[in-house]
């Protein structure tokens, strides 16, 4: 009887669809669209990649999915199985928002070094000269009695961007679990709940994923004199055309918000609310490290502008040298040897991988990308000329491997 409609429900499934095919019209209007056998991808293997997920959802390992890919400046594929919402069985489309959690970093970054280009600040410059409270970040120096020391030098713009700031992620793990983010609490109280738990390595010694990109953000507010969230809007994502790309939820929008989802004790999915402030409402804080809602034509849209060095139908975001300088590795040699395994970092806030991947997990040097904790990811190939986005929302974010395997497809649909 579980599976059973009600009369509402299939009001509320039509009227979902009528409003999806509608949408979808008009996302396609702002994608080149091409046969996948004109851009060099076999069908038959895109096939196999959409039956991997319509078999995920029907095994309840996730509600749906969508997932796109662009080869040589076209959309090739673009993909929607499943549904948004498990009660009410609105169906997944191209225009289903995700909240992309850290894949917002790669915007925020790109934000950020428009700044740069302009000259309104260098990577060296320490984040105290622009947010103060940074002068007083201490390093914890002795684990067991809590004590710590001035750092050996100064937090810069480049390590938060490479994640080398010494910031700890969310929580402290030496002193008391403090809770550090919370789109609940203002921008002046992350910052100083950030600034209060001590570093946990000198600044530019180790990568230590982070919070830092939040940080970012409010830099970019000081160095435009605009909120950030304006900023964003204005010179990456109207230009880019990333219609549906925001902070929270706008009224007309929620309708097309996927729900989260986790293993149910007794089997398939249950509902998941990571935030204690929901992405239907305008938060406290927009936080350049989490904060977006996306979709995946959009976030196709910025894959592609970072494969086309920095421009796409027309609009300059970055300057080629820029984007080629952000999309490489830019950590040292000894914190990436410290780091360990084929993947670098770069200042776009991406893995960058170093060595070329076999056997079940494919891959050529140089390609880079990133993920979000509610299982979102992105990849873009500069070997292949091709971008992949695939998002999903559940927690844990990769159920059985899904973006390996589907992945995996997608590689072997290169001809």
């Amino acid at each position: 009887m579980k599976d059973m409609v009600t009369s509402a429900q299939v009001g509320v499934l039509l009227a979902g669809m009528l409003v999806a095919l509608t949408l979808a019209a008009g996302a396609q209007e702002r994608m080149q669209r091409a046969t996948p056998e004109s851009v060099g991808l076999a069908p038959a293997r895109l096939q196999e990649a959409t039956d991997l997920l319509t078999r995920y959802v029907a095994e309840r390992k996730i509600a749906g999915a969508v997932a796109g890919v662009a080869r040589k400046g076209k959309v090739a594929y673009l993909e929607s199985v499943g549904v948004q919402d498990l009660e009410t069985r609105v169906p997944m489309s191209e225009r289903s928002l995700f909240r992309i959690y850290s894949m917002t970093k790669s915007v925020t970054a790109v934000a950020a070094m428009i700044l740069h280009e302009e000259g309104k600040f260098s990577l060296s410059d320490p984040v105290a000269k622009y947010i103060p409270e940074f002068k007083n970040v201490k390093v914890a120096a002795a684990p067991s009695d809590g004590t710590a020391r001035p750092p050996a030098r100064d937090i810069t713009v480049e390590d938060l961007l490479l994640h080398t700031s010494g910031l700890n992620h969310r929580t402290s793990e030496i002193y008391r679990r403090e809770q550090v983010r919370s789109r609940s609490i203002s921008m002046a109280q992350f910052i100083a709940n950030l600034v209060r738990v001590p570093l946990m390595e000198d600044p530019g010694t180790r990568y230590r994923y982070s919070e830092a990109t939040t940080v970012v953000g409010r830099l970019i507010e000081v160095w435009s004199g605009k909120p950030f969230e304006v900023f964003l809007s204005e010179r990456v994502l109207q230009p880019l055309k990333m219609v549906d790309t925001t902070f929270w939820a706008q009224p007309d929008q929620r309708g097309r918000l996927t729900t989260v989802y986790a293993p149910a004790p007794a089997g398939g999915l249950s509902p998941i609310e990571l935030e204690t402030v929901p992405f239907t409402e305008r938060p406290t804080v927009l936080e350049g490290a989490v904060g977006l809602l996306s979709t995946v034509p959009d976030y196709l849209r910025f894959s592609l502008m970072l494969l086309n060095k920095g421009e796409l139908d027309g609009a300059r975001i970055l300057s080629q040298k820029t984007v080629e300088t952000i999309t490489s590795n830019g950590l040292s040699d000894a914190i990436q040897k410290a780091r360990g395994g084929s993947m670098g970092w770069g200042l776009a806030n991406v893995n960058v991988l170093l060595n070329s991947g076999t056997g079940a997990n494919p891959a050529n040097r140089g390609e880079y990308g990133w993920d979000g904790t509610a299982g979102t990811i992105f990849w873009v190939d500069p070997t292949t000329e091709m971008v992949t986005v695939l998002m999903t929302q559940s927690s844990p974010a990769n159920p059985d491997s899904i973006r390996q395997r589907f992945k995996a497809i997608i590689q072997q649909a290169i001809q």
